[in-house]
């Protein structure tokens, strides 16, 4: 009997100990993002453009009330994203598009930390453009760029989530898509480049 008396007081004493009130509690984190291997198909429809995407996304027509024809949204579902892209013929007004491209990069600076651009130069298959890469944690819009053969074909495209910016916690799937985006620009191609 004190046998069982003395291991029936251990558990006791043990369980008294351990129910103290020393919680600590975990750091804040953010679910773990797998990945999906990259690999590209090319987009060859009857577009005035071309280009190679992720198998991970699919190219919906723009459905907005203001698309024109060859607008296309490249949806990433996995990531909650869409690379909206829009097209315009150039008729001596490029100067205006190029102008409305850094207005709408501008419209980012209260929310952005920084803006950087990098240009993007392709002589041999007259592709030529600029690309945004828009800092801050609640830029709603991370990159942005526009492509063009200086004479005939203007192209503008831009990076959106479909959540509230937290560009923080999203830092891992910018830069996923980002390098996504570069392999977009790097194989584009117009059908009819201008002279």
């Amino acid at each position: 009997m004190n046998f069982k008396f003395l291991c029936f007081s251990i558990v006791i004493f043990f369980l008294a100990v351990s129910c103290g009130e020393n919680y600590v509690p975990k750091p804040r984190g953010y679910f773990r993002i797998d990945f999906p291997e990259k690999e590209y198909r090319k987009f060859d429809n009857n577009f005035p453009y071309t280009f190679e995407y992720p198998f991970y996304s699919k190219i919906v027509r723009d459905s907005s009330s203001l698309a024109e024809p060859y607008w296309i949204n490249i949806v990433y579902n996995s990531f909650h994203a869409q690379l909206h892209i829009s097209y315009k013929v150039i008729n001596g007004n490029l100067k205006n598009y190029l102008q409305d491209s850094r207005t709408l990069v501008n419209k980012h600076i209260p929310k952005a930390n920084s803006i950087s651009q990098r240009e993007f130069v392709d002589p041999v298959n007259k592709v030529y453009g600029l690309v945004y890469n828009i800092n801050g944690a609640d830029a709603a819009s991370t990159i942005q760029f526009y492509l063009t053969d200086s004479t005939s074909n203007f192209l503008r495209g831009a990076l959106y989530f479909e959540l509230v910016p937290n560009n923080d916690s999203l830092s891992p799937v910018i830069d996923f898509l980002k390098d996504d985006i570069e392999h977009l620009i790097t194989t584009f191609r117009w059908k009819n480049p201008g002279n």
